[in-house]
Formats: structure tokens, sequence, C-alpha cells
């Protein structure tokens, strides 16, 4: 498994094939048969943290990088002196035998490198390596998110890989922790549970749902895989289902991610915060989500503020013969069309925030990741609709 195998249906995240100086070990096999790997990914220190006022700011080049910077340069100077001490008029282009112009590229140490990231070599540990598990216990927690993940799977399975999405929106929240202290927090679409993990070492109850048994399995383990970070916030994650397509949420007691009588009060009376990262890539989901959000909102006893991280995805279609937007367009004709439902029952405030907020996590903040800010509130500012007193002596008089 040096190499990863894709097929005609397989999509991959930009995370696991082009992130730097990460090992990515194969743990086990799920429920369903797919490789299960384990990623772990360090929050900044404040001396290592980009300041994101540069989206296109990289990270500081290696000592050896600069070595090689070095001697290129130094070659290059020796070709130009060479090339001033000749002349102008001596210098000939060098054509190849078709005679197009042949051009030397510098010398790369490793050819399978590429813009300082590395492909992915995932390692498979096996249960006998007591080595590599010795060492994993021994390494030093702190800073460290853990995530188990799943790699090149259907689009049908893609909550079950880590996204820029949830790396945009965990930065939000580690640079502004002040907004979710002490919040409830409901998370739709959780997938690995990567940003609820973060969230969860600011806020005091977080509910991290999505759909599939499978998934959700996965996401509970990454909950426990992170205690080392909740525990001493003192945050408290419930792991539960939640689907889109559904209008009530499972209460089935045979149902193993199923929510309790009080679980459903707490959420709707108490929660404040709503986070979904990298969820919009499906036009039906899509219509789910924002019908659940409005049906959330509008039984909410308190205004709720909802953050909406995503990547505008550019596609090629044959149906424009050109490259598109389609499911950001979507995305954003649902967003301002929830901005304009007048009914009553809740209002909504739709913008855009700026990306230009500290990076913790080290990842590509390319220009196409956005964060989007929707501010919903009951219009009966959380009394529950019930039918006017019947004023009877009134009527008959």
């Amino acid at each position: 498994m040096d190499h990863i195998t894709f097929h005609h249906d397989t999509v991959l995240s930009d995370v696991h094939m082009l992130q730097p100086n990460a090992s990515h070990l194969m743990t086990r096999l799920n429920s369903v048969g797919q490789p299960v790997f384990l990623a772990k990914f360090r929050i900044l220190s404040d001396g290592e943290k980009q300041d994101d006022s540069d989206p296109g700011k990289e990270a500081e080049p290696s000592d050896e990088a600069e070595e090689d910077v070095d001697k290129e340069t130094q070659g290059t100077s020796r070709q130009v002196t060479d090339k001033e001490e000749g002349g102008a008029g001596n210098v000939k282009p060098f054509l190849d035998v078709d005679g197009d112009l042949d051009i030397t590229h510098r010398p790369r140490n490793n050819p399978n490198k590429g813009g300082g990231r590395d492909l992915v070599c995932p390692v498979i540990l096996k249960q006998s390596d007591s080595a590599l598990e010795e060492e994993d216990e021994a390494t030093d927690d702190e800073g460290i998110i853990k995530i188990e993940h799943t790699m090149a799977t259907t689009l049908e399975d893609v909550g079950k890989q880590v996204w820029l999405g949830a790396f945009l929106l965990a930065d939000f929240i580690l640079s502004k922790p002040h907004m979710f202290r002490g919040a409830t927090v409901l998370e739709l679409g959780a997938g690995t549970g990567l940003t609820s993990v973060v969230m969860a070492t600011v806020a005091k109850t977080l509910y991290c749902t999505d759909v599939g048994e499978d998934l959700l399995s996965m996401c509970r383990r990454n909950v426990k895989l992170n205690q080392h970070m909740i525990e001493p916030a003192g945050g408290e994650v419930r792991v539960r289902q939640l689907d889109w397509l559904q209008y009530d949420l499972c209460t089935d007691a045979d149902m193993e991610f199923r929510w309790t009588e009080e679980e459903v009060a707490d959420l709707y009376d108490n929660t404040n915060i709503i986070i979904a990262a990298d969820v919009c890539y499906d036009d039906d989901l899509t219509d789910g989500l924002f019908r659940t959000l409005y049906r959330l909102c509008s039984n909410f006893r308190q205004t709720c503020t909802i953050f909406i991280s995503l990547e505008k995805r550019m596609n090629f279609t044959l149906r424009h013969m050109d490259v598109s937007c389609d499911a950001y367009n979507h995305f954003s004709h649902c967003l301002f069309q929830l901005e304009e439902q007048v009914d009553g029952r809740c209002s909504f405030t739709v913008e855009q925030l700026p990306s230009d907020f500290a990076q913790f996590l080290l990842y590509e903040r390319i220009e196409q990741l956005e964060l989007w800010k929707v501010t919903a509130t009951p219009l009966a500012l959380g009394v529950k609709t019930a039918p006017p007193p019947k004023d009877t002596k009134q009527r008959s008089s």
C-alpha cells in the first residue's frame, strides 16, 4: 500500500493527499471493510502560527531548503557571470532535436516532491508492531489532534475524510474562543469530528451529529482519542444522529446514537451556536441542510448564530462546456433564499466573514475557502406559540 489506488468514482481530500510532513498509519478495517488511518494534526504555537492577513504566506523554509536555494543561486550567478563575460552576442540558445528551446530545470532531491508537499505513503500499523505502538504512546499529545479517517472514498462516504473547510472553521474557533466559551453548540455533518473536538475545548456542551452508524462510530472514537484536549476544558461531547432528510430527531430506543428527551429539550432551549464545515457538495443534501436549519432555528428559544465553512469547488462540465461551480451556486441560492424568508416565525441575516484570522493548523488556506455567518432570531423570542385565551364574557356581552 505504498500508493493510493483510484477508481472512476473515487474522491480524495487534499488534506490527505498533500498534507506536509504527515504520516498516516493504517490502524484497522472498519465495519464495511474500508481501511482506517490515523492522522495527527498539530495546533501551532504562538511563535509558529501564521498570520493570514497574507493568505498566500507559507511556512518558513527549512535550513536544508535554504542551503539548496543558496547553492542554486550560486550556480545561477556563475552562469550569468559566464554569459556576461562571453558577451551577449556569443550566447546561443540550447535547442533540442526538433528545434524547440531546451530548458534546464533545477534539480530536486526527491522527484516526488513538488511545492514543499509530501506524497502520502500510508504505513500499515500491525498489532504485532509493538515498537510503533510504544513510540506513539510516548509521544507528547499536547496540542495534537488525533483523527481516524478513511482515504479515497466514494462520494457518499466523503464524511469519513478530513476537508479543508474543517480546518478553516477550526482556525476561526481557535482565534475567537470568547465567542464560543460556555455555549451549547450543535454541529451538523460533523464527519470525522475534527471541528467538534476543537469546539469542545471552549464550549460547554457540543452535539456532534451526522448520519450512519459506521461514520458516527468513527466520530465517537475520535472524541475519545482527544480527551486529552477536551477534559481539561470541561466540555462535553455527545455524538448523535441527525438526518437532514428526516423531520424529527431520532429517539428510537433501538438506535445506538439516539437522542434522549432531556437532550432534545436542552437542544431547543439552550443551543445558541450551530456550525457546519464543508457540507455543501450535493444539491439534495444542501436543500436538506437549509430545511434543517430553518426548522431548528424556528423552534429555538433564543437567537442562534450559524457558521458555515466551505470550499468553492470549480469543475469543468460538459453541460456548460466551461468551468462552473454548481454546488457553490446552489448553496448561495439557498443561503439568500433563507435570508428572504418571511413567515413571522424567524428572521435570518447573512454575511460573509473575512478569512484573515490567524492560522493555527498547517494547511494551504486557498482563496476558494469561505466562511459565512447566519444569525437566526426567533420573532417570538422563544415564547412558544399558544392559542389565545378565550374571553367568553366579553364575547357574550
